[in-house]
């Protein structure tokens, strides 16, 4: 396979409307990953939306970043108080807080919120299921009354992943789950400006004046004071590698969400600093959708599994540049404790398409035309797609591979009419490693049916498998159960129409962001990326920085350590890491959202992690 080439070829102007405003205003300019096709980022785990959510809206609790151990702070709130052995949380909102439409935030939004997302995160699904009652017994005070104690509570409401717990108004967060809210009324640092919006191409940001950040502390992450330093943001879409990169050239951007690997070099040369931001990358897979032939098989998905090769995807994506990919990846991302070969043997083998072919036919496969959804305007994704559809052809099956824009593909795969009138069999997606650390938050390992993400696996010994991973009390525990659920997602492909997790190729990626240091926009500099890395944690959870590996940085610019958010609004830009080939210490410590005691390395072995009880779902 060989890597897809883009030319850096100079860029035709931007065509994008003009908006009047007084020239004193500091302005950023911003190219997105996506269109911005869907704006409710409770109903979809599209993370261009997500970003756009951070913008708009705002959460109970804030995730704090790399740094700080990504643990769960309150941000809307004031504080809470626990009672009952545990069985109640009181949570109390802080004063002066205020939606864009001039409403005050009451408690009896957040309940209306929280009861909308927690139908669609898999955090959520198991914070619900662990509660009997979510009232508001006054204005500012929320009340979660448990079947049992629920440690992880805050830090559910405050999982930084797709889907965000954003608290909207009442009247918006009364729409059913399974639709999309139109209506864009949140109480975050930035308004959305409706009237402004070019679908394709331009969405437009303006401050909230009446937004008041967090008193003390320092913005991480989602966490902390959000202090706005900018009077507007606009995003503009570009699709095209080349294009972006020209914008960026010139100075007519300041930021680019995800530039293409290809690209690096010429922007490093425009002095564009292109850090590595996030080091739980990204893990990609391909999706099916078990509800329809031939992918209602099991025994079809697992025979596919024969033909996958995840170091083609990789490189078709990423490049040969081994240091922003790794393969294998299993259920988990590398760089999670819980990562495992167990269960992925299929995965390591040579490939041999000719087996592939007559074990599909085994299978059942009888030449059913496969749908198959890519999209145009991501290089990344369009090329995952494009090896898929590659592959699917050298072993026999029928695809009709049909290419669209990303919001028509995030729109699309919520569908479930058949193929033939508008549904789908395959697509590929990614998540961000950071989202697959641990069962409590891995959206793709549930099989719950119509809640599951979209491909709606439905099995209840995967579903059991999925929750009891989160089960046991201590960490090492957990370690030593992953082997056996993972191997029992393998073997599930034959007993039911579950499969998911061994129905589906998965990799690891990662890429970096790119910004301009431009002292017009606000904009900060950065350490360049050629020149600091971010150390792999060898033995524990990303919180903990250990000696410098290799570089596998991954890039969540607009949604991890430095969101549009918190960069936007003044945060100063700070890489934890340490300078290439430099040595670190051999135990670095941080606290984890779900742990709180000193994570250790003990003689480079995985195993010696000491830790405080998990407390499980």
């Amino acid at each position: 396979m060989h890597r897809r080439m883009f030319l850096a070829a100079s860029a035709a102007a931007l065509a994008l409307p003009s908006v009047a405003r007084p020239e004193n205003k500091r302005v950023l300019k911003f190219i997105p990953q996506a269109d911005l096709a869907i704006v409710d980022p409770v109903w979809t785990t599209a993370y261009v939306t997500q970003n756009h959510g951070y913008m708009v809206f705002d959460t109970l609790y804030g995730q704090s970043g790399y740094k700080d151990g990504f643990k769960a702070t309150p941000q809307m709130l004031a504080g809470h108080t626990i009672e009952n052995d545990g069985e109640t949380w009181k949570l109390t909102l802080r004063e002066g807080l205020m939606f864009h439409d001039g409403e005050k935030v009451l408690a009896r939004d957040c309940v209306a919120s929280i009861k909308r997302w927690g139908a669609r995160d898999a955090f959520g699904q198991a914070l619900i299921a662990r509660t009997d009652e979510i009232s508001a017994i006054d204005d500012q005070t929320i009340v979660f009354r448990l079947k049992r104690p629920f440690a992880l509570l805050p830090d559910a409401l405050c999982h930084g992943g797709p889907n965000m717990c954003a608290i909207m108004p009442q009247r918006i967060a009364e729409t059913d789950p399974f639709k999309q809210a139109t209506e864009v009324v949140g109480s975050g640092p930035f308004r959305f400006k409706l009237d402004e919006r070019v679908q394709g191409a331009l969405f437009v940001y303006e401050r909230f004046d009446e937004y008041q950040p967090r008193e003390g502390g320092e913005a991480s992450f989602t966490a902390g004071p959000k202090i706005v330093h900018f009077d507007r943001v606009e995003w503009h879409v570009l699709m095209d590698p080349a294009t972006a990169a020209a914008a960026m050239e010139a100075g007519e951007m300041d930021w680019w969400a995800q530039p293409a690997p290809d690209l690096l070099p010429l922007l490093r040369r425009s002095n564009i600093a292109t850090p590595f931001i996030d080091p739980t990358g990204w893990v990609t897979l391909l999706r099916p959708n078990h509800l329809y032939p031939p992918f209602d098989k099991p025994a079809v998905r697992r025979a596919l599994m024969g033909a996958i090769d995840q170091k083609e995807f990789m490189i078709a994506t990423m490049g040969e540049d081994t240091s922003l990919w790794s393969v294998p990846c299993g259920f988990f991302p590398p760089i999670s404790p819980l990562a495992s070969g167990s269960g992925i043997s299929v995965l390591t083998g040579k490939r041999d398409y000719v087996v592939a072919k007559k074990a599909l036919e085994v299978a059942g496969y009888q030449g059913e035309k496969l749908v198959l959804m890519g999209v145009t305007d991501n290089p990344i994704y369009k090329a995952l797609a494009d090896v898929a559809a590659d592959t699917l052809k050298r072993v026999g099956m029928n695809v009709d591979y049909q290419a669209m824009n990303t919001g028509t593909l995030l729109q699309r795969r919520a569908s479930l009419k058949p193929p033939s009138e508008g549904g789908w069999n395959l697509f590929c997606t990614a998540f961000a490693g950071l989202d697959c650390l641990t069962p409590a938050s891995h959206l793709t390992l549930r099989a719950n049916g119509n809640s599951a993400f979209f491909g709606w696996p439905d099995d209840p010994k995967i579903e059991a498998c999925a929750r009891r991973g989160s089960t046991p009390r201590t960490w090492r525990s957990r370690r030593r159960s992953v082997p056996t659920s993972s191997s029992r997602r393998s073997r599930a492909c034959p007993t039911g129409r579950s499969g998911s997790r061994g129905s589906r190729w998965r990799s690891a990626r990662t890429s970096p962001a790119c910004w301009r240091d431009s002292q017009n926009s606000g904009t900060c500099a950065v350490p360049d990326g050629r020149k600091c890395r971010i150390g792999l944690a060898t033995a524990s959870h990303r919180g903990v920085v250990c000696r410098p590996r290799r570089p596998l940085i991954g890039s969540k610019m607009a949604s991890r350590d430095v969101l549009p958010t918190n960069r936007i609004i003044g945060q100063k830009l700070v890489i934890t890491g340490y300078p290439k080939n430099s040595g670190a210490p051999e135990q670095a410590a941080a606290v984890n959202h779900a742990w709180t005691r000193t994570l250790q390395r003990n003689d480079r072995r995985r195993d010696e992690v000491s830790l405080m009880r998990w407390s499980g779902l």
